[in-house]
């Protein structure tokens, strides 16, 4: 999981001020790359993670068809729903002078199943070789005339998308020295609490020695 989720920080973009902010130097990128893993791997060495603290999860239960069907799917059985038997028509071989009434019945209830399918089917057929041509050329029509909106739709996004990049380089030009002024005001602050701390100790330090002396 944390193979996953530093690739995701490594290769996402989060843009604040990039016409302001300077691009990182491979050092510096090196560094913070370092840091990031560093900081993942210790979370996820944290026996105190919530994926440590939360219940196992509960064995799977299900129901006896399921169970079967997954069995199946296993092992790479082929699925075998419907019986097709009942769409082919019965061999005349099989139906003898000894054949009784029940056995009869049941090859005539087949051979009016088969004799239903195959009008449908036939009839479909007959549909389909009329109109199918048109109504794929229809279906055409209309699945271009979606692209074309889709496209359309595309291009006006990409136009606002523009126009959003066109008003923020402008503003972040604006205030880019402002900020840059802030930043380095920043720094020497910075600095001059640095030196203050520093100037600070050595008082202190003397003080002591002084003390000491005394």
């Amino acid at each position: 999981m944390s193979s996953s989720v530093s690739s995701s920080i490594r290769t996402t973009v989060h843009e604040s001020l990039p016409y302001v902010d300077l691009e990182p130097t491979p050092a510096e990128r090196a560094a913070a790359e370092t840091l990031i893993a560093s900081e993942l791997q210790s979370s996820s060495d944290d026996s105190s993670s919530p994926s440590s603290i939360l219940p196992p999860l509960p064995e799977p239960s299900f129901s006896p068809l399921i169970s079967a069907e997954l069995t199946r799917i296993a092992s790479k059985q082929p699925l075998r729903a419907i019986d097709l038997s009942r769409y082919e028509a019965a061999d005349p071989s099989d139906i003898t002078s000894s054949s009784n009434s029940s056995q009869l019945q049941n090859e005539l209830s087949r051979a009016y199943t088969a004799a239903t399918y195959l009008e449908g089917r036939h009839a479909h057929l007959q549909l389909l070789d009329s109109f199918g041509k048109n109504a794929w050329l229809v279906g055409n029509w209309q699945l271009e005339a979606e692209l074309r909106d889709l496209e359309r739709e595309l291009d006006a996004t990409k136009k606002e998308i523009d126009v959003v990049n066109i008003q923020r380089r402008r503003v972040q030009d604006e205030v880019g020295g402002e900020l840059k002024g802030l930043d380095e005001a920043w720094r020497r602050g910075i600095g001059r609490v640095l030196e203050t701390e520093i100037a600070t100790e050595g008082l202190r330090q003397q003080i002591l020695e002084k003390q000491r002396g005394g």
